[in-house]
């Protein structure tokens, strides 16, 4: 092995990557100087290789003791301080029971330390304790203090996380559970400005729990985008936002904020004008082929909420609002003071002035207190969009949901947002994240967005993410994690160069997943990783032990090995049986960057990805394969008895995939909203720009394109006996 591999190799950079079983890549040579050099490794030459790698030991530790900056333990099967309740009891999703306290195993670290070192534990709640193996320590982020006796001492993070996370638990037969998944800015209501609010997400939850005996809404990111500011329009991308540590207020309920009622007449007069101007909006958007705009519903939001802030907070509302600003601290201030400078500067700090791209500079602070009546207003729009996701998730367990909503996390954010700008130090400079060339892309992907920079992670006790999965864990009772493979490994593409020309880098997978685990731990929540795709081996199998449920999609779920049918002249594996099929999964038939189950079912998928350009291989080829595949899924459906209305009947069709999933063991069950009213539109479709295709601008549709409220949806006939059918199958109370 060369010295640059064994530096790579030291430092978690892979130089080679297997795109197929059996097929090796080599990581070109400049890639993996440009990687180094992101994670503060110079390379560059065969002195700095070998320089690098004489400073480099394992355990160099911090301060001259051999200590990792970040020490993370499993506890094991929780057990309660003062619970007399079975430790064999399962804690289920949106239960908490806090104070308990685990034994964690012998800790490796202790065999590097020198003899004699003592080691102290200061508690989150300020305790102080001597640690050696077999003491409990509580759950949590504590400070690990270590004294050698010829005077050296040093100081770490102590991560104490849950062995295992809560599973959900449903009403369905066998505590399975129904849910919805929901692209929140496509379900307009008769109340709506425009596109989907939190008000019509309460009033979803509160539909579905009592009508369809639901346990679940599961969530697009409602993340904070990147605003638009000096003709450049807002990412309707719900995966590329600003931050994922606050919600956007573009999706407030503007007359549910208590101040509404409040307005004097002047502004009463002004705000019902924009009532009428986003009555019109609405009506626009539900329109045939119309599209959501984003950016003009902000517009008459922002102006109506200006409005709104001149209401005075009585006592009550300014304390519970006190407590917000003290509960989310520095990361508020920064997020608000961000917003604030993109108004004034653009929404790019990489363009900002001179000092004002540092949120901690001098010119940052007078900017801030300059600025505060503004900042201020960002503060409360947080605020006001935290208390109605509360509200949303009340109205959720209100209704009888088990779960009620679930939260999707982005992988990342984009480069010019708020998350970059306050924190920095914890993204990797000059790189982005995507996908390795493989059978499906041969060119790989870049998504644009910075990774974590692991070193930087450990040297803050993963405070950053901890932050972001506090904020998304505040209103779930469960959280989808993007490309959760992720807190293993991420390709990295350095800047200028194609995603052919990237580089996996490794995470410490055991401190990410502790930190997922003690963070939904604390909200009584479960989590739900998408494992699509390309899945390193291991990987699903970590996730599982530490019940990560993970994410099946019907038609990839084959027996491969075992082939049948034909398909373009090729073999095919077979579709699993039901009873093959993983339990600990949310059980989909799509997802939002794939077909709905209609356009599958018509061949409209295929019709547009012939419009749109993006076949591999000549149009009749292709419609032969998706009709032999489709062929062979709806002959498995017949014979599994799935299927009484027959082929032929599009509406049963759908029933009858959906029968299946129920038929499966899957602890969650998942209905793609507009597979429940025969929506052949893709709501994204990868590989496109917004030029060529309305991405994530999509209002819910019926079978024939023609947009739907909220109202009729809830009313729809076809949507009533697919779930009809989806109860009956799943034994739902």
């Amino acid at each position: 092995m060369s010295r640059l591999a064994r530096l790579a190799a030291a430092h978690g950079v892979s130089v080679s990557y297997e795109p197929a079983p059996g097929r090796t890549v080599e990581v070109p040579e400049e890639t993996v100087v440009a990687v180094l050099a992101a994670l503060g490794v110079d390379a560059s030459t065969p002195r700095a290789v070998r320089e690098a790698l004489e400073r480099h030991t394992w355990d160099s530790g911090v301060g001259g003791v051999p200590l990792p900056p970040t020490v993370v333990l499993r506890a094991g099967e929780p057990r309660a301080r003062e619970s007399r309740e079975p430790r064999a009891r399962e804690l289920r999703a949106g239960e908490l029971r806090t104070g308990r306290r685990a034994p964690p195993p012998s800790p490796p670290l202790f065999a590097s330390l020198p003899e004699g070192t003592v080691l102290r534990v200061v508690t989150e709640d300020g305790a102080a304790l001597d640690w050696g193996p077999g003491t409990e320590l509580p759950l949590g982020v504590h400070t690990l203090r270590a004294h050698v006796p010829d005077g050296r001492a040093a100081h770490a993070t102590l991560i104490v996380a849950p062995d295992r996370l809560p599973v959900p638990r449903g009403r369905a037969a066998a505590g399975r559970s129904l849910g919805l998944l929901v692209q929140l800015y496509s379900l307009l209501s008769a109340r709506s400005w425009g596109m989907g609010d939190l008000g019509d997400l309460a009033e979803l939850a509160s539909w579905a729990g009592r009508s369809l005996g639901a346990d679940f809404v599961q969530l697009n990111p409602l993340h904070s985008a990147v605003p638009s500011t000096a003709g450049r329009p807002t990412d309707p991308s719900p995966y590329r936002p600003s931050s994922r540590c606050f919600p956007d207020p573009v999706h407030l309920r503007v007359e549910a904020v208590p101040e509404y009622a409040y307005l004097d007449r002047a502004d009463r007069v002004r705000a019902d004008a924009l009532l009428t101007r986003a009555a019109a909006l609405r009506e626009a958007v539900l329109r045939k082929d119309a599209h959501i705009d984003r950016d003009a519903v902000w517009d008459l939001k922002r102006k109506a909420l200006e409005l709104v802030r001149g209401v005075p907070l009585g006592p009550g509302r300014r304390a519970a609002y006190c407590d917000f600003l003290a509960a989310r601290g520095q990361a508020l201030e920064d997020h608000a003071t961000w917003n604030v400078f993109a108004e004034l500067h653009g929404s790019d700090w990489r363009s900002w002035p001179p000092g004002l791209d540092d949120p901690r500079s001098a010119r940052t602070s007078r900017a801030r207190r300059e600025q505060i009546e503004r900042v201020d207003f960002h503060c409360w729009l947080a605020w006001l969009t935290d208390t109605q996701l509360a509200e949303a998730q009340r109205a959720a367990r209100g209704a009888g949901m088990t779960v009620g909503l679930v939260h999707d996390l982005a992988v990342g954010v984009d480069p010019s947002g708020a998350d970059v700008w306050a924190r920095r130090d914890a993204f990797a400079e000059g790189i982005t994240v995507g996908a390795p060339p493989d059978a499906f892309n041969a060119r790989g992907q870049d998504w644009g967005l910075p990774p974590w920079n692991p070193k930087a992670l450990a040297a803050s006790g993963y405070a950053p993410y901890r932050e972001v999965l506090a904020g998304q864990f505040r209103h779930a009772g469960a959280l989808r994690v993007d490309h959760v493979m992720g807190h293993s490994r991420l390709w990295w593409v350095p800047e200028g160069r194609p995603p052919t020309e990237g580089a996996y880098v490794r995470y410490d997978t055991e401190a990410m997943h502790g930190v997922l685990a003690l963070e939904a731990y604390r909200a009584g929540a479960a989590v739900i990783g998408e494992d699509l795709g390309t899945v390193e081996p291991g990987v699903r199998e970590a996730l599982a032990e530490r019940r990560v449920l993970g994410t099946s999609v019907l038609w990839f779920e084959r027996a491969y090995g075992e082939e049948t049918g034909a398909t373009g002249g090729a073999r095919e594996p077979r579709p699993l049986a039901p009873e093959e099929w993983r339990a600990d999964c949310l059980a989909t038939a799509t997802t939002h960057d794939l077909p709905s189950t209609a356009a599958r079912l018509t061949g409209e998928d295929v019709a547009l990805r012939e419009r749109l350009g993006l076949l591999d291989r000549p149009s009749a080829a292709e419609r032969a394969a998706a009709s032999a595949e489709l062929e062979t899924w709806l002959s498995f459906l017949r014979r599994l008895e799935l299927l009484p209305e027959g082929v032929g009947d599009e509406e049963g069709e759908v029933r009858a995939v959906y029968r299946f999933l129920a038929r499966t063991p899957a602890r969650m069950v998942g209905v793609w909203l507009p597979d429940a009213v025969g929506d052949r539109r893709a709501q994204n479709v990868p590989g496109t720009t917004g030029a060529e295709y309305p991405n994530w601008k999509l209002p819910l549709a019926d079978a024939e394109g023609a947009p739907m409220t909220l109202e009729a949806f809830t009313a729809s006939p076809r949507a009533r006996d697919l779930f009809a059918a989806l109860r009956e199958a799943l034994g739902t109370r």
